[in-house]
């Protein structure tokens, strides 16, 4: 874990249930909105590739994917709060939330003829995504620690979009890199979404030596509120410590995430 982790509330512990409701519970709380501001600018990312590619069906890796939400999020066309009210306290089991979810992808249509693979490093919360039907093949990795096994790089391969909203800090250039060598001399687009306290530099870098090139979206999107004082007072440290003004931003009361866009240059 990278040293600015510590300045951020650890929630690892609604990411190892065997179902989503304490994961909605927990961050309902604290208004987590990133993967809703993240729904357009991966529809339109998919929709570009899907053109510039001739590909009828792209496949998505999304990295640190938890319970399929992204996937959820673009495949039933839903949005965080109709999440939240399905999930936030339910009294429903385990296997009747996964039939309730079967039957949303039945009723609703969102982001057609596009394959999702789930990855993550929470058994849990894989299961329960490919269960559900959000996600199409499921990927559990620790690959910033170790190179991909062979069925993982075949998985990995088959990827012509990667996104994340929320997972680049806990993943480094050693994940990032290791998922863009994986395709060969294939290499799939990238879209994360990375809070204001962590450099995208080093991932930009260590891409630009695989042949990519990275551009920065403008604005900043919000991901949700602090859950403490004492969360808001460490995080802005680590950005000041950085040389990143958290002046109508973080210092508001919420993280602030930008959007990077990764793409193979062309020749």
């Amino acid at each position: 874990m990278r040293a600015e982790n510590a300045a951020k509330t650890s929630f690892d512990h609604i990411y190892t249930e065997p179902d989503p409701r304490a994961f909605f519970s927990a961050l309902r709380e604290l208004d987590y909105c990133i993967p809703q501001l993240a729904k357009p600018h991966f529809t339109k990312f998919v929709e570009e590739y899907r053109a510039a590619h001739h590909v009828d069906e792209p496949t998505v890796l999304d990295i640190g994917c938890s319970y399929g939400v992204n996937a959820a999020l673009l495949r039933c066309d839903a949005s965080m709060d109709e999440l939240y009210e399905l999930y936030s306290e339910s009294p429903l089991g385990r296997d009747e939330l996964i039939a309730r979810d079967r039957d949303l992808l039945r009723r609703r249509f969102g982001l057609a003829k596009t394959r999702f693979i789930g990855f993550d490093r929470s058994r849990p919360a894989l299961a329960y995504a490919l269960e559900a039907g959000f996600i199409d093949d499921a990927l559990e990795a620790d690959l910033e620690h170790n190179e991909p096994t062979e069925r993982q790089r075949e998985q990995l391969a088959t990827a012509d979009i990667v996104v994340s909203t929320g997972c680049i800090g806990y993943v480094t250039e050693a994940t990032i890199s290791r998922v863009a060598a994986a395709h060969g001399s294939r290499r799939p687009w990238m879209a994360h979404f990375v809070l204001r306290m962590f450099s995208y530099e080093p991932i930009a870098h260590a891409l630009a030596e695989l042949g990519y090139e990275t551009v920065p979206v403008e604005g900043v999107f919000k991901q949700r509120r602090f859950s403490s004082a004492e969360e808001q007072s460490q995080v802005i440290g680590t950005l000041t410590a950085a040389g990143v003004d958290p002046r109508g931003l973080e210092d508001d009361g919420w993280l602030y995430a930008q959007l990077y866009l990764s793409r193979p240059r062309t020749t």
